[in-house]
């Protein structure tokens, strides 16, 4: 048992939990890594303080997954709202690593509570604050425990994962490495070294099963480590509390070698190895560690797009100022028209490919001018087949270099349709689907049309993917529709002007209708941004295939001032926010 609180805080709480352990009324226990401390509807009839490890606070509301709402810390207490309430527990509290308890009945607890005004004191504002917190889920806290263990036995691991760190010690942090030497460490060691250092990797290698238990236990998020240029084992090595992999805190991180133009295979890694998020490392890359460490220090840049047909033109320009503002981009996500910009980026185009890429595409003639019989769209959506087919091939998600998703909107389930796994060209074709204009897509018996319809501007979805600060591009409310924009044309004068290509006016009223969201949808969107950008593309019509230099440019401009504005680096403004 740990006989004193050193290094935590010494407070009114911590004080009389002390004494009321030294009088024999607190009862201590210890509590393994995974294992729940009370679940939601539980009476509430003790409170409870850490004394060393670290606990995570979860709530599931009715028709969404569990959501992590927040840490607990040495010195902390855990069920203290709905024991003074007289409720039951509205969260599931468990260990996030081999932690220590001590627990003290509400009757015990108000009792000596009567003693020490300050006790209650403490207790409010501590109730306050984590409500304030739960209200703009800031509570959740950085990670700065991770665990690194070896998914398959084709070397020694820790070479790679000391260079993630010396990147990390060189943008100023204080960070130790950790091995198999402390397998039979204490719990209270393990506190220790996390209050010493502000990040702590525990690196565990092939074979050192037993410590890759312990680590399982004792981080805050798991990366298994692979060799991305060969299959995943049959039987990769996995070991994790199953509460890092129920609320998806296990990620994946590939090895690749050294010069690889494009990673292959990683699909089958990410289902031998139940990762949620999967990054890729070549050996000889300083752009690739930088970018981990940024991933780790809650520096990682996620750009999203939004959709809005040609006026998503605008996110080339966006690129284009991003780039020479050298902002680094570590996540990429979007929706429709935003969601194949996005792609492009990932698939590691340059700003000149991407530029020529989407002329080709999109300018030099239109994508929706195979008009069909309109029973199921005014198009048959061929023409878009074969270009996506042409630009991204047989590429799949998950063998980007940068973590990629895109949003479709799924008319089976009602809902919206993340796409993050399967052929990049597959997903977009779902995202740009747009109702009535073009074809559905069909997806594992599944109806998906544009992303738009559901989540035109989806960086809420880039929010919880990450930690690190969102830029968004939002081209969805600009100046639309008016009376003229869906007069009938002369028919011939439509013909002979070119015009037809666009499509009837019955094009650009179903393209409007369909990427129309809510004031809220649009604020909630917004707000789940750092740098937000908004081109001014009223002067550009929807489905105006050629406005591709006044587009561009529109997001070129929007971009350079958006950044002007900031007063410090974009990698730091999640992390000032946080610490504000």
């Amino acid at each position: 048992m740990v006989g004193s609180f050193n290094q935590r805080r010494d407070t009114a709480l911590t004080r009389l939990f002390e004494r009321e352990r030294l009088a024999g009324d607190a009862r201590w226990f210890s509590l393994p890594g995974g294992s729940t401390l009370f679940d939601a509807g539980d009476p509430a009839d003790e409170i409870y303080l850490v004394q060393a490890g670290k606990l995570g606070a979860f709530r599931k509301e009715e028709g969404q997954e569990r959501q992590f709402i927040g840490v607990i810390r040495p010195g902390e207490p855990a069920g203290e709202m709905a024991m003074i309430a007289g409720t039951p527990h509205s969260s599931r509290v468990v260990a996030l690593r081999d932690s220590e308890i001590l627990a003290l009945s509400r009757e015990d607890f108000f009792a000596a509570a009567d003693h020490d005004p300050m006790v209650m004191n403490e207790v409010a504002r501590l109730m306050i604050m984590r409500a304030r917190q739960g209200a703009s889920r800031a509570s959740t806290g950085d990670p700065c425990v991770f665990g690194f263990t070896a998914a398959d036995r084709r070397g020694k691991i820790r070479p790679l994962i000391a260079k993630i760190a010396r990147a990390m010690a060189e943008m100023g942090h204080s960070i130790t490495l950790v091995g198999s030497e402390a397998a039979s460490a204490p719990t209270e060691w393990f506190s220790n070294v996390e209050g010493d250092h502000e990040y702590v990797f525990y690196v565990a290698e092939a074979g050192e099963t037993a410590w890759k238990t312990v680590v399982g236990r004792q981080v805050d998020r798991l990366f298994r480590v692979g060799h991305g240029d060969r299959p995943p084992p049959e039987r990769p090595e996995l070991h994790a509390a199953d509460t890092l992999q129920e609320q998806q805190l296990v990620d994946l991180l590939l090895i690749q070698p050294a010069h690889l133009t494009r990673p292959s295979g990683s699909e089958a890694w990410l289902n031998a190895t139940g990762a949620t998020r999967l990054f890729h490392m070549r050996t000889d890359s300083v752009a690739e560690t930088e970018r981990m460490a940024r991933l780790l220090t809650g520096r990682s840049v996620g750009l999203v797009l939004s959709g809005g047909g040609a006026r998503a033109y605008a996110h080339v320009g966006a690129l284009r100022a991003l780039m020479e503002a050298e902002i680094p981009v570590d996540f990429l996500g979007g929706a429709s028209m935003g969601a194949v910009v996005a792609a492009g980026l990932a698939m590691g185009w340059s700003q000149e490919e991407t530029e020529r890429r989407i002329r080709a595409a999109f300018v030099d003639s239109s994508p929706l001018d195979d008009i069909a019989f309109p029973l199921i769209a005014l198009t048959h959506g061929r023409k878009v087949n074969s270009r996506l087919a042409e630009h991204f091939g047989d590429v799949e998600i998950p063998d980007l270099w940068l973590p990629f998703f895109c949003i479709s909107s799924n008319l089976t389930a009602g809902g919206y349709q993340l796409h993050q796994r399967g052929r990049l060209r597959d997903a977009l074709r779902a995202s740009i689907a747009l109702p009535g204009v073009m074809p559905p897509s069909f997806l594992a018996g599944e109806v998906l049309v544009d992303g738009a319809v559901m989540k035109n501007f989806p960086a809420d979805i880039m929010r919880s993917l990450q930690l690190g600060p969102v830029i968004g591009v939002d081209v969805t409310r600009g100046r639309s529709l008016n009376a003229l924009d869906i007069q009938m044309p002369h028919f011939l004068r439509w013909l002979w002007s070119g015009d037809w290509r666009k499509g009837p006016p019955i094009v650009a009223l179903l393209m409007r209708a369909a990427t129309l969201s809510t004031n809220r949808d649009v604020i909630a969107a917004r707000e789940a941004t750092d740098v937000l950008v908004l081109p001014n593309v009223d002067h550009i019509d929807i489905r105006d295939w050629k406005a591709f230099d006044t587009g561009a440019e529109s997001g070129y401009v929007a971009t350079v001032a958006a950044l002007a504005k900031l007063t410090r680096p974009v990698t730091e403004l999640r992390r000032a926010k946080i610490s504000n």
